[in-house]
């Protein structure tokens, strides 16, 4: 099986419909997660978001008709809320802020039709879809709308999910989101616009700042990830193992700039893992963004990596880990490394 063969079209309303949390946390709930006994913070977000949810059992409404997010109580009367309509979690890699966002969405009383999980590139991805307008009267009707990965990497999506939430807001959809820099830094190193930080500056008053310490739960304890293998490893176990794909490297790099991101998930349907040969440093930003949001969608979906040629931490040149995406780009190593723990037992078994 191969990536490079698959073309996947992936209809409108399939979007809509897998706005979800991804399979990897289907089963997470705030009791599941362990908040780390000497970071703090960990304990009190979970224990905001329970509250959070617990306001949420109401039927949505205009916000001039909603109880407010927070400071309600049993007895009172509807009332304006006073602050904002949203929370914002704010930490680094691994420190579990996904596990909690789709803790809060589990936790919401609402069917799964009235409540949105996604990534900030997949709910950029539905507004190309549908429209602005369409996707406006999808997501007005929710409860709940989960924003994973909250990050800005130019102003046009500023702009664009910017007025979308306010439209949002209006319409009395709760809002949620995790990020790895505060709503108002998020700029901060990117672009000097002013335009662009005044749309940031809007977009932050929306947002109730939690921030969640710690250090990356997938390399707490663990081993380094494992070194690349052989290219005949690889090449054999990928051969051995039902459901997994064979490709070069560089002919999946070309093949991914073919196929729009909001497919990328459509195209790893039903593998078991993903086997590579030949991978090497990425040679331009525009590919090692489409790379990040493949690695996204593998972690999503617990798709083992299997790789030859160079480890993941030489994939982005040390120009890129100082631009304006680092951040991004540390996270697909964490996750690419965890993957690659995944897959070891593909070559030990054989």
């Amino acid at each position: 099986m191969s990536l490079c063969s698959r073309e996947p079209r992936v209809p409108a309303a399939r979007l809509v419909a897998e706005m979800v949390p991804p399979p990897r946390f289907d089963s997470v709930r705030f009791s599941t997660y362990l908040p780390d006994p000497n970071q703090p913070s960990q304990r009190e977000a979970v224990h905001v978001l329970e509250e959070f949810a617990s306001g949420l059992g109401q039927s949505p409404g205009p916000a001039t008709g909603r109880r407010g997010l927070f400071g309600f109580g049993r007895g009172k009367a509807p009332k304006v809320p006073a602050g904002p309509r949203g929370v914002y979690l704010d930490g680094g890699y691994g420190v579990g802020k996904t596990h909690v966002l789709a803790s809060l969405w589990h936790a919401t009383e609402a069917e799964p039709s009235r409540k949105a999980f996604g990534t900030f590139v997949e709910l950029t991805n539905l507004v190309g879809a549908l429209g602005f307008q369409q996707t406006v009267q999808t997501l007005s009707g929710h409860r709940l709308l989960c924003i994973d990965e909250f990050e800005l990497d130019d102003p046009g999506d500023t702009v664009l999910v910017s007025s979308l939430l306010a439209r949002l807001v209006e319409a009395g959809v709760a809002l949620a989101a995790t990020s790895n820099t505060l709503p108002g830094k998020l700029g901060e190193g990117r672009f000097a616009a002013a335009d662009f930080m005044r749309e940031i500056q809007g977009l932050s008053a929306h947002f109730r700042a939690l921030r969640i310490d710690g250090e990356d739960y997938r390399h707490r304890g663990l081993p380094e990830a494992p070194a690349p293998y052989s290219e005949e490893q690889v090449t054999r176990a990928a051969r051995a193992t039902e459901g997994a794909s064979l490709d070069d490297f560089t002919a999946l790099l070309d093949h991914l700039a073919r196929v729009h991101p909001s497919r990328y998930g459509a195209l790893t349907d039903g593998l078991s893992a993903v086997c590579l040969t030949g991978v090497r440093p990425v040679p331009d930003q525009s590919t090692a963004l489409r790379l990040v949001v493949l690695a996204d969608r593998l972690y999503d979906r617990e798709v083992p990596v299997l790789t030859s040629g160079e480890p993941f931490d030489r994939l982005f040149g040390e120009e890129m880990l100082k631009g304006g995406y680092r951040k991004k780009y540390f996270r697909a190593i964490s996750r690419l490394t965890a993957l690659a723990r995944d897959a070891a037992p593909l070559v030990d078994a054989r």
